[in-house]
């Protein structure tokens, strides 16, 4: 930028040391304090400019604003997001209160972690010695008391009308996309033949009953970009190697119930990218990469054994557990998409009223900590060092929250109760700071004390990460009306390294 407000355009022509006939061309108004708008005069000098066209000059320019947003690095390749539905209690995870009274502290003990003055949950040993990979938010806020993952998928809590959780108005035509289906959007295909977005969780009932919504969803995007649901399907009949014409063309056949989805969607959204659903579709059914992916026999059992996976669970029901997803989660994000996600918790995942398992702990809370907290300090840690190890943790960000905090107060059935008003979130990978501690409750950790971080504001630095500018990326709702990505939220300079 030049003096006054004008490009400096010898920066453009290979060093070009004068400017001679000047050609001056008006732009947008946006004034500084001096007067002058950043873009309201742009100054061309010399008819040849070294060999720049104006198209040329102005792309430099816009290229030069991106990589001032996205800061020196470049951007990431995917995201990991991690599920906890029900409400994890940041209390008895990242923000314990060892020095409160005892209906408020709980049972559980603090730890010390591998980055000093850092302390997570006892029963999270894993994590806490690998803390220099993590980053951690203890003030977490925008919530709603409502049982709704939507939030932490789509970075937006308005939305309509869905089973147990009433409308929250202020949603566009159609509905927010998930992160997923933006990447989808933005982007399209990281690699051929599979999804940019891929969901893990289980489509049961039950679980999307507690999830509320897919953690894919396109919303006004159009079902082009909804994410693939991996449970959705049989993970070995995703594949087409070998198989005979006549066998290709009954799987043609089968694209034909596409159509039947589609039509179970809005018509207006599912006409929104139709040609390209369609074409992903059967690149997934044609080529071998998703079904490998998926294939965890193919993993090696040393690898295996580091998610868990060659343990016996005798206290967990049937000796199950949902370990497999971090797994699946690491090889899908490595075969090519762009953005999975997971809903963890004990197995099986569905309502806790039915004897199921989520983290919604109204009574019993520090015996369900003892039983899920372990499961997940395991398969989460496993997946950090797995992509650290591989050389993928610059370049993969992870994430892992829920809908909301827990009570302060310990309730009369030894549980905590829900609360929006503060949560807690984990971070590590893509590239941002690590080793730290974001923000500060109350006393009794009822609210944010110091850096209220909204969840939108999470949802901005991922997105900047990922190569997305949200002050100025926008699309259009199904009314045709611009939506910004997440308002006017910004990414978080402590993460941005």
């Amino acid at each position: 930028m030049g003096p006054a407000g004008y490009i400096d355009i010898a920066r453009y022509v290979l060093g070009h040391p004068k400017v001679s006939t000047m050609l001056t061309i008006p732009g947008p108004k946006s004034r500084y304090c001096d007067g002058l708008s950043r873009r309201s005069w742009l100054q061309i000098g010399g008819l040849a400019l070294g060999g720049l066209s104006l198209p040329e000059i102005l792309r430099a320019e816009a290229q030069s604003d991106a990589q001032a947003v996205a800061g020196s690095k470049r951007p990431i390749k995917g995201i990991i997001m991690v599920l906890l539905p029900g409400g994890p209690s940041h209390l008895d995870m990242y923000d314990l209160k060892p020095d409160a009274p005892s209906e408020i502290r709980g049972e559980l003990r603090p730890i010390a972690t591998n980055v000093p003055g850092i302390d997570i949950c006892e029963l999270m040993p894993q994590l806490a010695g690998m803390t220099d990979k993590l980053s951690l938010i203890r003030s977490l806020v925008g919530f709603r008391n409502d049982h709704n993952t939507h939030w932490c998928s789509t970075g937006w809590e308005s939305h309509p009308e869905m089973p147990a959780s009433p409308i929250i108005a202020g949603f566009p035509p159609g509905g927010w996309p998930s992160m997923g289906a933006v990447l989808s959007k933005q982007f399209g295909t990281r690699v051929p033949g599979v999804p940019p977005c891929v969901d893990l969780s289980s489509i049961e009932p039950d679980a999307r009953f507690i999830l509320r919504t897919p953690p894919g969803q396109a919303g006004y995007l159009g079902a082009a970009h909804a994410g693939f649901e991996a449970q959705a399907v049989d993970r070995r009949n995703i594949m087409l190697n070998g198989v005979d014409l006549r066998r290709l063309s009954d799987r043609r056949s089968l694209l034909n119930g596409f159509d039947r989805f589609r039509q179970q969607v809005d018509q207006q959204q599912a006409a929104n990218g139709g040609d390209e659903f369609r074409q992903q579709a059967f690149d997934v059914l044609t080529s071998p990469r998703l079904a490998e992916a998926l294939d965890l026999s193919r993993e090696e059992r040393e690898c295996r054994g580091r998610y868990g996976l060659e343990r016996k669970y005798p206290n967990e029901r049937e000796g199950k557990t949902h370990l497999d997803q971090f797994l699946l989660a690491r090889r899908v994000i490595e075969a090519g998409a762009r953005c999975v996600t997971l809903a963890f918790s004990r197995w099986p995942f569905g309502r806790m009223l039915q004897g199921d398992y989520n983290w919604d702990w109204h009574k019993d809370c520090f015996a369900e900590a003892r039983g899920a907290l372990p499961l997940f300090d395991l398969g989460l840690s496993a997946l950090i060092q797995d992509l650290d190890e591989r050389g993928l943790l610059d370049d993969i960000a992870v994430v892992a929250w829920g809908e909301f905090g827990r009570t302060p107060k310990i309730n009369g059935n030894a549980g905590r109760d829900h609360w929006p008003n503060v949560a807690g979130a984990l971070l590590a990978g893509g590239g941002m700071r690590c080793g730290q501690v974001i923000g500060s409750t109350t006393r009794w950790g009822e609210e944010a004390k110091t850096r209220p971080v909204h969840f939108r504001d999470v949802f901005a630095t991922l997105y900047q990460r990922l190569g997305i500018d949200v002050a100025r990326t926008q699309f259009s709702d199904l009314a045709g009306r611009p939506q910004y990505l997440v308002g006017e939220h910004r990414p978080l300079p402590e993460l941005i390294a």
